[in-house]
């Protein structure tokens, strides 16, 4: 067997043909990667015309030091020792030659499936013995991070599809059913969008992400071949909300009334707990009257809706993987991304997808953990969470990595 370059066709075929794989390891993901200023490379181990082990590689030059990323890992049997440590000797050597120092590598490697709703934890079976082989051929494990430092994500929470719609509604959190009745009930409406639509989602995730609108704009370009990409958003209609929280005010409205004339009456012997009653309408009809100016002036001054919350969602295989969401802070009372993430299930439950991935959460275990309102949030759809290996390093030319690594430290750079 030999290493050596594929054609995007030919690394394409062996991707739809290997078992599992992630987005991150096909033609298109690379294209986007490429347009990101990276050297892209397709290797393959073959022996008379046929392919036994293939990778994606993605090249970045910094300070003239050229360092490579394997996105998700290699498309190999990793429990095959004879074949990992022969695509490991041969991608050294290839590597080594072209002066690239060291491959990063995120295997699509599973350590435990965590189950929170059963507060269950399942290892995976064969994770004891891949991780030795990594260990036995020279790769550097950088750790089992608990938060966001990998090369992707080592946490992902997931939405088992394949259960009747109705049964999937009821297992979301109780007070997330309520917000996302609520938020239909308010006019927020869901619309498939177009590439012509993505400033919308870079609008809202500017400032917490460093890809720009062409980073989303080449993901919708590349995968929309295949129909593997889908773009979603949310738009409230404010005349639909001013007509609902109208309805709602003149309802509560009424209440109150009742109540203040069962009192005034003398009709009843539990005046204390009418009362009560009437502290809580009150309470009740000032909000509502709140809202009720609330939705008066946005339909004033946005009489056409406004945007509210986005979603771009990559299809490979049996998943829909939630790439990248956004929405509008200053109108987060509203709920858009929990209506938004609901719609996304039901969707792709009726599609006949099997899950829908969220993306990356952290560590569910740290106490004070900065990220616990991620967590809760993705959580609150009845998730089961994947965690995988963490990043693997393999230096590839010595010389070079030991003058890198004594002049600049490696960047982090490659999320999402």
């Amino acid at each position: 067997m030999i290493l050596q370059e594929l054609t995007a066709e030919e690394f394409e075929l062996f991707t739809n043909q290997f078992p599992t794989h992630s987005l991150y390891q096909t033609k298109e993901y690379a294209f986007v990667m490429k347009k990101q200023k990276f050297e892209i490379m397709f290797l393959g181990l073959v022996q008379n015309q046929k392919i036994f082990a293939a990778t994606l590689l993605l090249i970045d030059k910094n300070h003239n030091f050229k360092y490579a990323y394997a996105p998700r890992g290699f498309l190999l049997d990793y429990t095959n020792y004879e074949l990992f440590e022969l695509f490991t000797k041969e991608i050294k050597k290839y590597l080594g030659k072209r002066n690239i120092i060291a491959i990063k590598l995120n295997p699509y490697i599973l350590k435990y499936t965590h189950i929170p709703f059963q507060r269950l934890t399942r290892k995976d079976a064969q994770y004891d013995l891949i991780f030795e082989n990594f260990q036995k051929l020279g790769y550097r494990h950088l750790g089992y991070n608990h938060f966001f430092e990998a090369f992707k994500p080592r946490y992902e929470a997931c939405v088992s599809l394949n259960i009747p719609i109705s049964i999937l509604f009821q297992n979301v959190k109780k007070e997330f059913r309520t917000k996302i009745r609520s938020a239909e009930e308010k006019g927020l409406k869901v619309y498939k969008g177009l590439k012509e639509d993505l400033g919308y989602l870079y609008l809202q995730t500017k400032k917490k992400y460093p890809r720009d609108l062409a980073y989303f704009q080449d993901c919708y370009q590349n995968f929309q071949g295949n129909h593997q990409v889908d773009f979603y958003y949310i738009k409230l209609d404010t005349a639909t909300y001013l007509q609902s929280m109208t309805s709602r005010y003149h309802q509560q409205e009424e209440i109150c009334n009742q109540i203040n004339r069962k009192l005034i009456s003398n009709q009843t012997k539990y005046n204390d707990k009418y009362l009560n009653l009437k502290i809580e309408a009150d309470k009740k009809f000032n909000q509502y009257h709140k809202e009720l100016i609330y939705a008066t002036n946005l339909l004033k001054n946005h009489p056409n809706g406004i945007p509210l919350a986005s979603a771009l969602i990559i299809k490979n295989n049996k998943e829909a993987y939630l790439l990248m969401d956004g929405y509008d802070t200053k109108y987060k009372r509203l709920n858009a991304k929990h209506l938004l993430i609901w719609k996304l299930c039901e969707q792709y439950a009726q599609e006949g997808y099997e899950t829908l991935n969220l993306g990356g959460i952290t560590d569910l275990d740290l106490p004070n953990n900065p990220y616990k309102g991620l967590n809760d949030f993705k959580l609150g759809f009845h998730t089961y969470i994947n965690e995988y290996m963490g990043d693997m390093e393999l230096i590839t030319n010595s010389t070079l990595y030991f003058m890198y690594r004594n002049s600049i430290g490696i960047r982090n750079i490659l999320k999402h």
